[in-house]
């Protein structure tokens, strides 16, 4: 058991490709050739067997064998025989897709109680795109229609108490900041605009910019942008439950 928790990333955005090297080699590590589970829930409506390929075949190209873990539905993240699997896992990668459903499917889920507490113990934890955007205190989803760029806030699962994530950044979550300043639920809501291929990488009490682009800390109406490499200054410690 460690003695603290393992690394936490959340990432921007178009995951499993080239230019994801740098935060998922540190999460591939970290995993030490342990049970290794890829969660579809984001991709639920959206072909979630086309992401679990995806996955398996960008971490073996790392060195690392994934599987599915059961988190579709319900009844999946209800089931004491996959949150078993989960509380044993070292590595848990949520890919992207809808980020209301995240939340939906796993608050207050025997599943998401295992891989937190797997993660407590040193397990590798990442989410991209909607699935950072519920590693949050709120998620960001569409006000009233496809194709509207303002957000409004719903509860997330709440591991990074304060925040909410705004994915894509560079290409198009930038757009999100003026509604969301605005609808704000608390006056130290603390946005985090993260580029796509790169992570916010919370490890060994520090968060810290890894990948292609960077990571954009707003909070009070002023920005602060670290790029790769670089740490990360005014986000919160994630809440280890």
């Amino acid at each position: 058991m460690a003695d603290s928790p393992g690394p936490l990333a959340l990432v921007g955005g178009d995951e499993l490709k080239p230019g994801n090297e740098p935060q998922d080699r540190v999460l591939v590590t970290a995993a030490g050739g342990g049970p290794a589970y890829v969660l579809a829930t984001a991709a639920g409506r959206q072909g979630p067997e086309a992401a679990v390929r995806n996955a398996r075949r960008w971490f073996a190209r790392l060195g690392l064998r994934v599987e599915e873990l059961p988190a579709i539905r319900r009844a999946d993240v209800r089931s004491p025989e996959v949150a078993a699997r989960a509380r044993a896992g070292r590595f848990f990668y949520l890919v992207g897709g809808d980020p209301g459903l995240v939340p939906k499917i796993l608050k207050d889920s025997a599943v998401w109680d295992a891989v937190v507490a797997a993660w407590v113990e040193g397990a590798a934890l990442a989410r991209s795109s909607a699935g950072a955007m519920a590693f949050g205190e709120w998620t960001l989803i569409r006000e009233r229609r496809p194709g509207d760029t303002r957000r409004r806030y719903a509860a997330a699962l709440g591991l990074v108490p304060g925040v909410a994530v705004l994915p894509h950044f560079e290409t198009f979550g930038h757009r999100w900041v003026d509604s969301a300043a605005e609808s704000a639920p608390a006056d130290d809501v603390i946005l985090v605009g993260i580029d796509e291929r790169t992570a916010a990488l919370w490890e060994a009490g520090s968060w810290r910019a890894l990948g292609d682009g960077g990571v954009t800390v707003i909070a009070g109406g002023q920005g602060r942008r670290s790029s790769g490499g670089e740490s990360i200054a005014g986000l919160p410690a994630p809440r280890a439950r």
